[in-house]
């Protein structure tokens, strides 16, 4: 049993723990990033038992309702609602890739969860594959939806970018469940689509970096033009 949880919960910090050090400006309290992640971790359950109560009563079982909508939406939205009331408004929230830590903090906490049940239902075999596919996914999706986020706090167009978040991750998260399905070519689909998502997610995480290094460099400019005014 000790295996098996190790080897559940050693992809997620791995990953964590690999966006965490990127944080080139003001890295985060550990305390607040170990707090969304456990969070993270509890929301597994109210989501099983929402999802466990469609299928009981056959409701969104077709494949695109249940990959879209019953997986997708629901997991990206409870993931999103739970970065949008901790870690959005809390004073440690001061740069934009701030949003890409606590997303993909949530993001692996519900991951981790969900390996655990998986390994110990299935066996401690299928650990390399869940760590390429399931959890990095997790955090990939917390990556682009963290961007957006972080976005979102330092912009006018705040609700935009909020939305933009939540639906663009659980596009990508109802794509990845859609692939899965497609039993006779999913290994041949599913691994451009996994270069494509770390691609993407290191491309926002450059994206927020330079974008907050241009908001320093104005930032530095109009204060060093008041002093001098």
């Amino acid at each position: 049993m000790l295996a098996v949880v190790s080897a559940g919960i050693a992809p997620g910090i791995a990953l964590l723990f690999y966006f965490y050090l990127k944080d080139k400006y003001d890295t985060e309290p550990i305390g607040m990033v170990v707090k969304t992640f456990i969070f993270g971790a509890l929301i597994v359950f109210p989501v099983m038992v929402i999802q466990y109560a469609f299928k009981s009563e056959g409701v969104l079982q077709g494949l695109f309702s249940n990959a879209f909508i019953l997986t997708g939406l629901l997991e990206e939205f409870f993931k999103w609602f739970i970065i949008i009331y901790t870690a959005y408004h809390h004073a440690a929230f001061n740069e934009r890739y701030d949003g890409i830590i606590y997303a993909v903090a949530v993001s692996l906490g519900f991951a981790t969860v969900e390996n655990i049940f998986y390994l110990t239902a299935y066996g401690i075999n299928y650990a390399l594959i869940r760590a390429l596919l399931p959890v990095s996914s997790h955090a990939l999706f917390g990556v682009i939806m963290g961007y957006y986020i972080g976005k979102a706090k330092f912009s006018k167009k705040k609700k935009t970018n909020l939305l933009t978040g939540l639906m663009t991750a659980a596009l990508l998260h109802g794509l990845y469940d859609l692939i899965l399905h497609i039993e006779s070519v999913w290994l041949y689909i599913i691994i451009p689509f996994m270069i494509y998502l770390w691609w993407n997610a290191l491309r926002k995480v450059k994206m927020a970096h330079s974008q907050h290094q241009s908001w320093l460099k104005t930032h530095s400019n109009k204060m060093l033009h008041k002093e001098n005014g």
